[in-house]
């Protein structure tokens, strides 16, 4: 996380630009300005403030529509008068109802794994009634790795079968149950891919 005293407010008379970017996609959502003390109260909170130019005020992104920005880490650039937040949204940030103000989408690529593992999680944190993911939750370990289980074994048969579909789907719920498994556990999605990193050097 930054340090607060090291940043330079002067540049735009006591604002400094805020870049937005969902933590598990790494997608730009939006840009605002913060000042120091709509900083401070984004990192007390962990709830992204912005100042609003047009109010002259602070305003908690999702205080009225509830799609809140949650803080997960904040970088300052080189000169240290811009900021990249990362954050895990809530709902839609723009307030068209986009995904982001600059019309990208949710990843659908590789990047989606990141994503469904940030659900997870969340899921674990909130535990939403009618959820088949806080019912596994709420079964407990055993059943949580009896699935990992069943989903390996259908996988291998799906394989030894050759069949393109069912492989997919298959390895889909393994997927899945595999990250509940690691967020049941403790572990974390980026554990996983650095120590395949550091295996591959």
């Amino acid at each position: 996380m930054i340090q607060v005293q090291s940043l330079n407010f002067d540049k735009l008379n006591g604002l400094i630009p805020a870049v937005i970017l969902d933590n598990a996609t790494r997608t730009v959502l939006m840009l605002g300005f913060m000042n120091l003390e709509s900083l401070q109260k984004t990192l007390d909170t962990k709830l992204v403030t912005f100042f609003s130019r047009t109010r002259q005020s602070l305003w908690v992104k999702g205080e009225t529509s509830g799609n809140f920005l949650h803080l997960v880490d904040m970088k300052s650039d080189c000169d240290n008068d811009s900021l990249l937040v990362y954050v895990n949204p809530v709902g839609p940030t723009c307030h068209t109802g986009d995904f982001s103000c600059f019309k990208d989408e949710p990843a659908q690529g590789i990047e989606f794994l990141a994503e469904l593992f940030e659900l997870v999680k969340q899921r674990k944190a909130e535990m939403p009634e009618n959820s088949y993911t806080t019912r596994l939750f709420k079964e407990g370990e055993n059943r949580i790795i009896q699935k990992v289980g069943e989903e390996a074994i259908e996988t291998v048969i799906a394989a030894k079968n050759r069949d393109k579909v069912e492989i997919i789907n298959e390895v889909s719920d393994l997927f899945f149950h595999l990250f509940v498994m690691l967020v049941n556990q403790g572990v974390t999605l980026d554990e996983v891919v650095k120590n395949l990193a550091n295996r591959h050097k």
